[in-house]
């Protein structure tokens, strides 16, 4: 059944029961493998949502609650993606699909992002970081977040890791995975061979980090085009993407660990190579 509602008559489909429409955003929230089938993902929190639509990706669908006013913010939105569909929920359906122990107006779902390794040519003044076997997404989504904040062309995921559209990982990302391409890398000999070619081409540089390495942070040329790599939380990095860093890097510590945490280790690799940008904008006063 259609219902209006709002400034601007917002038309819904509603929603009063578990029926086909309510199972379908269900699986998108909670199943990886129904995410990939669809070619959608599920995206709860305000500022998510808002990176989701101003991406470009594509909103496909918006769930609200029954009887709930909307914002302006809200009603705009919605208008601005004629083509997205509109379901309103009764209140104990709408908070089922919902983490957040305060939920959003909205709830939206959209366009899985996907990019390719062979599609992602470096230039002069690239700068990517890949993320191998990431386990937590926490993590993932924080330091997706600080690439996005600094400017990373790209984040490249190595070997069987967290699905970097979850839910949880777009929150903790702020939907910054909508922001920046995110490359899921099919083996290492294909991001070898990359390697090679961008080193070849246009003198890719490979940096890993490790509380082992033997090169301080600090003491570093980080000019671009650069790679960082940061390990697995548990394992640091494997054996084949050492083989490809040219140098690796260590970060200091003076305290009782001998190790950070990665989404830690991987913003201040971000953050040293920013303040030592030639144009001196990243540079600390």
């Amino acid at each position: 059944m259609k219902t209006a509602r709002g400034h601007g008559m917002i038309r819904a489909t509603a929603i009063r029961s578990e029926n086909d429409a309510f199972q379908i955003v269900s699986s998108l929230k909670g199943n990886r493998e129904k995410r990939q089938r669809h070619g959608e993902v599920f995206v709860e929190g305000i500022e998510s949502i808002k990176q989701l639509a101003a991406s470009g990706h594509g909103v496909t669908r918006f769930l609200f609650r029954a009887g709930a006013p909307l914002s302006a913010w809200a009603q705009s939105l919605m208008e601005a993606h004629p083509r997205a569909a509109r379901f309103e929920l009764t209140e104990a359906l709408y908070l089922k699909l919902c983490d957040k122990s305060e939920p959003s107006e909205l709830l939206a779902t959209g366009r899985l992002p996907k990019a390719r390794l062979e599609d992602f040519p470096v230039g002069a003044e690239s700068v990517v970081l890949l993320f191998d076997r990431p386990s937590d997404l926490g993590n993932f989504g924080t330091l997706v977040r600080t690439c996005d904040a600094f400017g990373v062309d790209a984040v490249f995921l190595a070997g069987h890791g967290v699905d970097p559209f979850d839910p949880k990982a777009i929150r903790a990302s702020l939907g910054s995975v909508f922001r920046l391409p995110i490359i899921a890398v099919e083996s290492s000999e294909a991001l070898a061979r990359w390697v090679q070619a961008q080193s070849a081409a246009v003198g890719l540089q490979v940096i890993g980090s490790d509380s082992g390495g033997s090169h301080r942070l600090s003491d570093l040329d980080l000019r671009p085009p650069l790679m960082f790599v940061v390990g697995n939380e548990a394992r640091g990095m494997s054996v084949n993407l050492k083989s490809l860093c040219g140098k690796i890097a260590s970060i200091p510590v003076v305290g009782s660990v001998n190790s950070l945490n990665v989404a830690c280790a991987g913003s201040i690799l971000l953050w040293e190579w920013h303040r030592k940008k030639p144009d001196g904008k990243g540079r600390s006063k």
